[in-house]
């Protein structure tokens, strides 16, 4: 099956199950003008986080990695009126694009983006004695995965969900003679999950408008 077989079945999907409002076009329009890598989530990925966010009850959300906002967005139309996301961005460009796209949005007072080193962020949130994190969704630089997953394990509590998204690596995260970052931070993302005693997880693989991949979910059970 060809990539265009692919993004015609998402693009059929979509139309049909997932229609886009104006908040959610200009967040891309806005972070494509501002000219941020094109890799946030398809719409329909969106929509499933949304309904995961949803399923879960979640009312305190942790994202790391936030680009423009368009998954947080999707992430924060799930919560309560009084739910709360964290959503911690490196790059303070792009977390200036996402504030506005989240304002737009009506989520300015309901996300906080942190800016800075997510590995930093983390530990101040600890150290703030932050509450649980009812959801996690991690899709930042891979090769600090791991660290991120155990850092959303500290964060947790019995039954939040972790969701890990790009784990399939177009099928290189398979390739155990890798050197490519990624692909190694990925794959020991994953025997961290593994070795975990308070976590049981799965992985699936994708097709779609955003190529070959995947994502992992873990349920903290202990």
């Amino acid at each position: 099956m060809s990539e265009q077989q692919w993004n015609a079945v998402d693009a059929y999907f979509t139309d049909l199950l997932v229609p886009e409002d104006d908040a959610l076009t200009e967040a891309v329009t806005a972070s494509d003008a501002a000219g941020l890598p094109p890799i946030a989530v398809a719409p329909n990925q969106g929509k499933l986080l949304h309904l995961l966010a949803l399923t879960q009850g979640a009312r305190r959300i942790l994202e790391i990695g936030t680009l423009g906002g368009y998954s947080t967005i999707w992430l924060g139309r799930a919560l309560p009126a009084d739910g709360q996301l964290v959503s911690l961005e490196y790059n303070p460009a792009h977390a200036d694009v996402a504030r506005a796209n989240l304002a737009r949005a009506g989520l300015d007072k309901t996300v906080e983006v942190r800016v800075g080193a997510a590995l930093d962020s983390l530990a101040q949130l600890e150290s703030e004695g932050a509450e649980p994190f009812d959801l996690f969704f991690i899709d930042a630089d891979k090769a600090n995965n791991p660290h991120y997953v155990e850092w959303a394990v500290k964060l947790s509590r019995p039954g939040s969900l972790i969701i890990v998204d790009n784990v399939v690596r177009g099928g290189t995260v398979a390739d155990a003679t890798s050197d490519d970052p990624a692909v190694v931070g990925t794959r020991r993302m994953f025997e961290v999950v593994s070795e975990n005693p308070r976590l049981t997880a799965t992985a699936v693989q994708t097709v779609g408008a955003r190529g070959y991949d995947g994502l992992l979910l873990a349920r903290v059970t202990g």
